[in-house]
């Protein structure tokens, strides 16, 4: 009975001690808290991620665009509008005052939300607003339209909205100034 014993203790430590090793061998890959750091080589890492999809989001709405029956423009932000020689007007600068509202689509056309988001008397460069929206905002005109063509990473980037927007998600946003 006692060789038993110290055959079964044997295999036992054994045991634990290869459950050990195995456990040891492939390191957890380490996240950051958020606000933290990342290495230099993840930075890189995500840099280029963006960069590809930026370029696959820009294509793809580039692709979209041209099979429609509607002519969009670039705007130097990186998204395009409906509005012909939208950047050419005059530029509203900060402190002055807009109200306007938008609706979002995703590229099939399903509106996203049920309501339109309404914005009233809001001060340029004093709110938080999509950067696409911010800028087109800042070149229409009272009860002037548009339809912008928005990029994921100008829209609500790799995190999405947490309600209907997942992450990566390019947007159509029509706008309407008020």
């Amino acid at each position: 009975m006692l060789i038993f014993a110290e055959v079964f203790m044997k295999k036992y430590v054994l045991f634990l001690m290869l459950l050990l090793v195995t456990a040891c061998t492939k390191p957890a890959t380490a996240h950051p808290p958020v606000g933290g750091f990342l290495s230099e080589r993840d930075m890189q890492t995500s840099k280029n991620r963006a960069k590809n999809l930026n370029q696959t989001e820009r294509t793809q709405i580039q692709d979209w665009i041209n099979s429609q029956n509607e002519a969009f423009y670039p705007m130097s932000m990186n998204y395009w509008v409906n509005v012909k020689d939208l950047s050419t007007k005059t530029r509203k600068q900060d402190g002055e005052r807009v109200s306007y509202q938008y609706d979002l689509y995703d590229f099939d056309h399903v509106k996203l939300y049920d309501h339109p988001i309404v914005k009233k008397e809001v001060q340029l460069g004093k709110f938080e607003e999509l950067k696409a929206i911010e800028d087109a905002v800042r070149y229409l005109d009272k009860n002037q339209e548009a339809t912008l063509l928005v990029p994921s990473v100008l829209a609500f980037g790799t995190y999405g909205d947490n309600r209907k927007i997942p992450n990566d998600m390019p947007l159509i946003i029509q706008i309407k100034m008020k």
